[in-house]
């Protein structure tokens, strides 16, 4: 069975959703997205990607069409179409149709929204058991990382050089230091057990789960620092992870083919994921 997407305002089946060649989205990727995970049929952090999606269209100066009540609701037939117990939910609003011009089109032109859903596991991730392989790249995206547009060139080629290299992902470095991963943030343990991640800035995009996450740790009484670390600290590290909506925590175990810890995913890692898991499965929408 094939799935029911949204687009502008109609449900329809994947097979007959189409996009104007005008759109912008398609030819500046003068657009936003979101994606929110879904467990058990439920709404992850819903109320964080919203925010986020707003903040993103304030940024960019696009107006979305439809209120946040109808935002959700979309999002919740979606799921009851295609029956998703477990998997994700992605969002785009471009700037709309008009004809290719640099300069932004008159206000009158309404901006374009698109909505579809992908089965994933997220409970049961497989890469969680054993952990990921990375590697380390120049971060070579544009300079508003902070706003989650789809330009994602950059980092889908970072991607495929790890699988090139049979890694499963990359973290990208400017200055000397890790800015995120490809499609995540990231995070090392140190050998006092502090938790390190970057400070949010221009240079990462402020992930839902990394909010989430540092929230979690003040009841847990972890101690945090947000600062840069450089590809050396990762090296000597106890435990490094990634977190994203739809992967949640996931262990890293190597980078540039030198072990983490022992290699192996590590034990607060595996705390924070169960905490993580059970804090969102209480508030699922």
């Amino acid at each position: 069975m094939t799935r029911t997407v949204f687009v502008n305002g109609e449900y329809c089946d994947e097979s007959d959703a189409t996009i104007s060649i005008f759109d912008r989205g398609f030819l500046f990727a003068d657009a936003v997205y979101e994606v929110t995970a879904v467990i058990g049929g439920g709404l992850v952090d819903w109320g964080h990607h919203l925010k986020r999606l707003k903040r993103s269209l304030k940024e960019l100066q696009i107006e979305i069409s439809v209120s946040d009540e109808e935002l959700f609701l979309i999002h919740k037939k979606l799921i009851d179409s295609n029956q998703l117990m477990e998997g994700l939910i992605y969002l785009q609003i471009s700037r709309g149709v008009a004809d290719r011009d640099f300069f932004f089109p008159k206000p009158e032109v309404q901006s374009s929204l698109v909505l579809f859903t992908q089965k994933k596991s997220i409970i049961n991730n497989p890469s969680v058991k054993n952990g990921i392989k990375i590697i380390s790249l120049p971060d070579n995206r544009w300079g508003r990382c902070d706003i989650k547009t789809v330009q994602l060139l950059a980092a889908s080629m970072n991607k495929m050089s790890a699988l090139s290299l049979g890694k499963d992902d990359a973290w990208m470095v400017k200055g000397g230091f890790v800015t995120e991963g490809t499609s995540n943030n990231a995070y090392i343990i140190t050998k006092n057990n502090t938790l390190v991640t970057r400070k949010k800035s221009t240079s990462i995009l402020a992930g839902v789960t990394r909010q989430v996450l540092l929230e979690l740790t003040n009841h847990l009484e972890i101690k945090v620092e947000e600062r840069p670390f450089s590809i050396e600290e990762v090296k000597i590290a106890k435990e490094a992870f990634s977190s994203s909506a739809t992967s949640l925590l996931v262990p890293v175990v190597e980078i540039d083919s030198c072990s983490i810890g022992d290699g192996k995913p590590g034990k607060m890692t595996k705390l924070l994921r169960e905490k993580y898991l059970m804090k969102v499965q209480k508030s699922l929408l």
